[in-house]
C-alpha cells in the first residue's frame, strides 16, 4: 500500500506514538483521523495536519464511540483502509500490594482500554474495508496493534499491563489468518521504553536511567521511530501476521 493512498484512523492519536505516526503518514501523504479521548490535545493535533486530518471524540472501550468514529472518519476522507491501535495505558498494580490485593476493577480497566479497545477498533474498521476494492495482491486494508515487550517480559507490577498486550500481540496471527480472505493484513508492534507522555512524567534523573539500560541505542525510543516502523509496514504487503519487537535489544529485568 502506498502512503499517499492510505487512509487511516489512529487511536490514542492525540498525542505520543499516536500523534507521530499521523505525522509520520501525513507526510507520506496519507489522511488520517485522529480518535481520542483528550479534545483540546485532539483538535490541536489534528490542527497541526492541515486539512488532510480530523479528530473524533471517542472512548475505545465503548462500542458504539468507537463504531461511529470509524464510520464517521470513513465518510469524511472517502475510504478506510489502514486502523492503528495507539490508545493504552500502564497503570502499575501488585496482585498483593501494601494496601492488599489488586483491585477487579483496576484490573479491568487496563484491559478494557488496552485489549477491548484494539478490538473494538479492528471490528469496525475491519467491517468497513473488507468493501473496499482490492489493490496490487488484491490488499484492501491493514490492521496495526501496539503491543509491548511487557508482553513477553512482563515486569513485577505490571500484572493487568503485561497481560493487556501479551493479549493484544496475541490476537494478531489469528485475526490475521481470518482476515486474509478479505486482503487485510495484521501486524503488531512491541515497543521497549519509548518517551511517550507515559514517561513524561517521570524525573529526567530516571528516564536517563532508564534509557541507559537499552543496549542499544542507550536511550529512551523516540515516538517517531515507532511510526517510521508503522509506514514501513504499510509499505510491505509481505509484512503480516507478526508482531515486531521496536526495543534496541532490552529484555526486562524482573523489576
Amino acid at each position: 500500500m502506498n502512503l499517499d493512498r492510505v487512509k487511516a484512523v489512529i487511536s490514542g492519536g492525540a498525542s505520543g506514538l499516536g500523534q507521530a505516526t499521523a505525522a509520520r503518514l501525513v507526510a507520506g501523504g496519507a489522511q488520517v483521523a485522529l480518535l481520542d479521548v483528550q479534545d483540546e490535545l485532539g483538535r490541536q493535533a489534528a490542527g497541526t495536519f492541515g486539512g488532510v486530518a480530523s479528530f473524533h471524540h471517542c472512548d475505545v472501550t465503548n462500542e458504539a464511540d468507537v463504531d461511529g468514529a470509524a464510520q464517521a472518519a470513513a465518510a469524511r476522507m472517502g475510504g478506510l483502509n489502514l486502523a492503528v491501535s495507539c490508545a493504552g495505558v500502564a497503570t502499575p498494580g501488585k496482585l498483593l500490594g501494601r494496601d492488599g490485593p489488586l483491585a477487579v476493577a483496576a484490573f479491568q480497566r487496563v484491559l478494557a482500554i488496552n485489549t477491548l479497545g484494539t478490538f473494538l477498533l479492528d471490528r469496525a474498521a475491519a467491517a468497513i474495508m473488507q468493501n473496499n476494492a482490492p489493490e496490487e495482491d488484491g490488499e484492501r486494508g491493514l490492521l496495526i496493534h501496539t503491543a509491548s515487550v511487557a508482553a513477553f517480559e512482563g515486569q513485577i507490577g505490571q500484572v493487568a499491563y503485561a497481560t493487556s498486550k501479551a493479549a493484544v500481540a496475541g490476537m494478531v496471527l489469528p485475526l490475521a489468518r481470518e482476515l486474509a480472505r478479505f486482503g487485510i493484513r495484521v501486524m503488531g508492534i512491541a515497543p521497549g521504553i519509548f518517551g511517550t507522555p507515559m514517561m513524561a512524567g517521570l524525573p529526567q534523573e530516571a528516564q536517563d536511567s532508564l534509557g541507559k539500560q537499552v543496549p542499544f541505542p542507550p536511550r529512551l525510543g523516540r515516538p517517531e521511530e515507532y511510526a517510521d516502523l508503522v509506514a514501513a509496514i504499510v509499505t510491505n504487503r509481505m509484512l503480516n501476521g507478526e508482531t515486531i519487537r521496536i526495543d534496541g535489544a532490552i529484555r526486562m529485568a524482573p523489576k
